[in-house]
């Protein structure tokens, strides 16, 4: 082990076997050297600039004249030998090659782009990562590097395979494609798709680079007062300690109240298609309890859309009825519960209790409802309906899911108790028919106010929840013990006595069982990710993988430890980017759903094919 003192005598012999750090430094990544790891002769052998562990000649001989040094030899190489790593380019290259496997939803060049690359700069850190721990625990300083023709096997096996994975990854995105409806990408996408991985690639890596100089400046000034072993560990130990520290502190803080700020001003913002009610029967109207601009953008949204009674008289050949629709937003209450009972109170102002149907809507994040299940139960009932709702959060669902799930669930929660109460406050015979409803965290939410699938029929009198998640608890536990036979990506639970899992509308009929009363009905997609992601996808092959593919899911994919979490996940990025039917879309399918649920006097099936295209699910959440 080299003391202190050996960078001065390595400055007046360069090629003895004390080689400076310095010089190691100068020399970093010939052999498989973490560009992002420590580097200290022994402390952090993944970035030592040795060609080999023998000794060499002028080790031998002791005059730095008797055989080339390292920084000579390591001048002559080209400058990605110098630059990178043999092993930690394959490692990266094979992550590239997983990330075109196949997965659930079609991709375009620009997404698949960013996700290969991403993916191929997390395989370089792993593998220069893995080279620097081996040498590491075997105390060597270096190891050889990688002959010149292995670098040219690697590229050209590279270039081979890279070819050979598009044609295979085109292939399943066809399946995928044909199988949703959705064009074929063209010809130059491909390419297209490569040359953004490369730079992503390049971009990441080269951040690596950065924060490896950081780690050897670090190990540098420790070796004065420590040894080599022990200034690599406190030096890794302290970018690790400096990062963690950076991202749970300042860059959380400021990243939320970035977020915070951001999605409060959206929330603010007012549309033109928007306007201000002038009917008693809206939230944000004459007599309301609450402001118009409380009511936050979504809410705004959902209360002055909807079918106007000139369309459902036009529709159903009836004189309709103005539906409510009731709404308190984020701030109206100082906590979701005061929130929850002034929503209700609105609901009992506007005179929801004496129509047919009371509908308790829970939002996404945003405050979001899907329009075409708000509209459609407005269509069947002629607009003799009440919908209520309120807002718990103005973050996107996916940001919500992580930091506001608690509030989903206590304002779902909430708002139902409230609602219920009132219900159950009039005599049994003047009571409404009380559903629920709520799609992604909504369904979530949408279930919290109940345990069991027995507890939701016994307390309302039916529900329709599309797009559910893995947290939620009825879904989930109702998927687990499911009929014998039937996939996890469509059960039959009880033989369907209550409640139906629908992937498309004739799976309403399924099973051929009597349905029972009241009914309950999930809409979810076998190429949902939001509905089949979970944890468990990094190391437990899950059902859905095992048994025959869902209608729009390609045949060839397969489920592969830590990959098929990974693709998942990048799925759910563009989930609501396919069409209807699809992902984690939910419109048409939506009045077929209500139709069976409540089965609406005089409704007929030829009015759910009228009405179908009629559906549109309003802005995302």
């Amino acid at each position: 082990m080299s003391e202190p003192g050996t960078e001065q005598t390595a400055q007046q012999q360069p090629a003895t076997a004390s080689d400076s750090e310095s010089s190691r430094v100068a020399t970093a990544g010939s052999t498989d050297a973490s560009p992002g790891a420590p580097s200290s002769s022994a402390a952090t052998p993944a970035t030592s600039s040795t060609v080999s562990d023998a000794p060499t000649p002028s080790s031998t001989s002791g005059h730095p004249e008797s055989g080339p040094s390292t920084s000579d030899e390591q001048r002559t190489l080209p400058w990605w030998q110098r630059h990178y790593t043999f092993t930690g380019s394959a490692v990266g290259l094979v992550f590239v090659w997983l990330s075109l496997t196949p997965s659930l939803l079609p991709r375009g060049p620009l997404f698949q782009g960013l996700v290969s690359g991403g993916a191929g700069a997390a395989g370089y850190l792993l593998g220069v990562f893995g080279v620097w721990l081996v040498r590491y625990m075997r105390g060597k300083d270096s190891s050889p590097p990688a002959p010149h023709w292995a670098w040219l096997a690697l590229l050209v096996a590279g270039l081979a395979s890279l070819v050979g994975m598009e044609f295979f990854f085109q292939v399943w995105q066809n399946d995928v494609r044909d199988l949703m409806g959705v064009p074929h990408l063209r010809w130059y996408n491909y390419p297209q798709a490569a040359v953004l991985a490369l730079i992503v690639m390049f971009v990441l890596v080269e951040l690596g680079q950065l924060i490896r100089k950081l780690v050897l400046f670090l190990v540098r000034q420790l070796e004065r007062v420590a040894p080599r072993r022990v200034s690599g560990v406190v030096a890794v130990g302290l970018v690790l300690a400096l990062t963690v520290a950076l991202l749970n502190g300042v860059v959380a803080r400021v990243a939320m109240d970035w977020l915070n700020s951001t999605f409060a001003a959206v929330n603010d913002e007012d549309s033109p298609d928007s306007p201000t009610p002038t009917t008693t029967l809206r939230s944000g109207g004459p007599g309301s309890l609450v402001s118009w601009a409380s009511l936050g953008h979504q809410g705004r949204i959902f209360v002055a859309g909807g079918p106007t009674v000139e369309e459902m008289t036009e529709f159903n050949g009836a004189p309709a009825t103005e539906p409510i629709r009731a709404y308190a937003g984020k701030d109206a209450g100082d906590d979701i519960r005061e929130t929850a009972q002034i929503a209700a109170q609105e609901l009992l102002r506007t005179g929801g209790l004496d129509r047919e149907v009371v509908a308790v809507a829970t939002t996404t994040g945003t405050g979001w409802i899907n329009e075409a299940e708000a509209s459609a139960l407005e269509y069947m009932f002629n607009g003799d309906t009440a919908i209520v709702s309120m807002q718990y959060s103005f973050l996107p669902s996916w940001i919500s899911f992580l930091v506001d799930k608690e509030n989903a669930r206590q304002a779902g929660q909430a708002l139902f108790e409230a609602v219920d109460e009132l219900v159950r406050a009039r005599p049994e015979a003047d009571r409404p028919r009380l559903v629920v409803f709520g799609e992604s965290l909504g369904s979530f939410g949408g279930e919290a106010p109940f345990l069991s699938l027995d507890n939701l029929v016994a307390r309302t009198d039916g529900a329709l929840f599309s797009g559910p998640t893995f947290n939620n608890t009825i879904w989930t536990d109702l998927t687990a013990n499911r009929d014998p036979g039937s996939p996890m990506w469509l059960p039959i639970y009880d033989k369907g006595e209550n409640a139906r899992f629908v992937a498309r509308p004739d799976n309403l009929g399924r099973p051929a069982d009597p349905w029972g009363e009241p009914r309950v009905v999930y809409l979810q997609h076998a190429s949902d990710p939001i509905a089949w992601w979970t944890p468990d996808l990094l190391f437990r092959e899950p059902d859905w993988l095992k048994e025959r593919r869902g209608y729009d899911v390609s045949p060839r994919m397969d489920w592969m430890p830590v990959v098929t979490f990974l693709q998942v996940s990048a799925d759910m990025a563009v989930a609501v980017n396919v069409p209807d039917g699809h992902g984690h879309v939910y419109v048409r399918d939506v009045v077929n759903g209500w139709a069976a649920v409540l089965q609406p006097p005089g409704w007929t099936p030829e009015k759910t094919e009228r009405l179908r295209p009629l559906m549109h699910s309003g802005e995302n959440s």
